[in-house]
């Protein structure tokens, strides 16, 4: 796969995590990679230029990746909405990623970094991409991992609604 033509932002406010991740991006090739310290700095970048991918920590100061993704995905002014965006993050809890989901994160990548992590999460961004769906308050991409195509049984939205209950369509992600 050639990544040549990729433009990469890294938003991390650790300089040395920024400069492990860009290493690693840059044994594959991608040379276009724009750097930020926090979610302020980024939206600045993303104003002035277009990127394919953003990779962003989580904790950071003082805008945060959750705020940094929430403001791409909703807000008007963003020039970016549909940008995959993969979360860095050592705070890999249950809360913390099912936060990140509903903020509208693209995929997920564990500290410590390894390039084999790196590759996949990148594969997984260009070669299978997510719809984009709006549920609710909820804009970006399906937080469902796979769809799939042969299920041959009762879909629970029409299930649920069959049955005079309120379908609440979290339960599905």
């Amino acid at each position: 796969m050639d990544l040549k033509a990729l433009s990469l932002l890294l938003v991390d406010d650790n300089q040395n995590m920024r400069k492990i991740l860009g290493a690693i991006l840059k044994s594959f090739g991608i040379r276009d990679i724009q750097e930020a310290d926090d979610g302020l700095q980024a939206l600045r970048i993303l104003n002035g230029k277009e990127v394919d991918i953003i990779f962003t920590d989580l904790m950071m100061q003082p805008v945060d990746g959750l705020a940094f993704i929430r403001w791409i995905r909703t807000s008007t002014a963003s020039p970016c909405r549909f940008v995959p965006i993969i979360m860095v993050t050592g705070h890999a809890t249950k809360r913390s990623l099912d936060e990140a989901r509903m903020a509208g994160v693209t995929e997920f990548l564990a500290k410590p970094l390894n390039a084999r992590g790196v590759m996949h999460r990148l594969n997984e961004v260009i070669n299978n991409p997510r719809p984009f769906v709006r549920v609710g308050d909820y804009f970006g991409p399906c937080r469902r991992r796979r769809i799939d195509h042969e299920f041959a049984g009762q879909e629970r939205r029409a299930a649920a609604e069959a049955a005079g209950e309120d379908f609440d369509p979290e339960d599905v992600y």
